[in-house]
């Protein structure tokens, strides 16, 4: 189990379009194996390479779904339907939340981690997921989209809400 450090914003790397994924490899199956571990420590539901420093078109993300853990090397959308408005966060700028208007439905394909092709039809939360990720494989920022954004509330802030 190795934690990666997650590059933070405004580091200039998050703005950089990551490269094809050509080699399906020993360095590939660790860099894999390492963001899942680096998204779970840092309570995230997706992670993308360039968040960990490399420029690789590279993936994982779980929203707590019955897929659990997806990773997906190349991957693209290529179908996109419908809208959702929601809010987004991100390991790399933490502290701040925003309002994105994302496709509600997509159809992506991509690779396994041995280069076999895969493919997700999502709606909603998972959608909004692969969405998130993929931008930041084209060096694009939750907060270049959204509509507002806003300092995130911590937990326990929301539980007092409930109260």
């Amino acid at each position: 189990m190795t934690i990666r450090l997650i590059v933070k914003h405004p580091d200039p790397v998050l703005r950089e379009r990551a490269q094809e994924v050509t080699k399906f490899n020993a360095n590939l199956h660790k860099l894999l194996d390492d963001m899942a571990d680096t998204m779970y420590d840092a309570d995230g539901v997706g992670l993308a390479a360039p968040q960990v420093g490399v420029l690789k078109r590279v993936i994982v993300v779980d929203v707590g779904d019955e897929h659990e853990l997806i990773e997906m090397v190349n991957p693209e959308i290529v179908v996109s339907e419908g809208e959702q408005l929601g809010p987004e966060g991100c390991l790399s700028i933490p502290g701040l939340q925003g309002d994105v208007r994302r496709a509600n439905r997509i159809l992506i394909r991509g690779q396994d981690r041995n280069g076999k092709p895969i493919q997700y039809e999502s709606t909603e939360f998972l959608s909004r997921a692969f969405q998130h990720e993929v931008d930041h494989l084209n060096g694009v920022l939750f907060i270049d989209s959204a509509e507002s954004v806003y300092e995130a509330r911590k937990p326990e802030e929301l539980e007092q809400d409930g109260d």
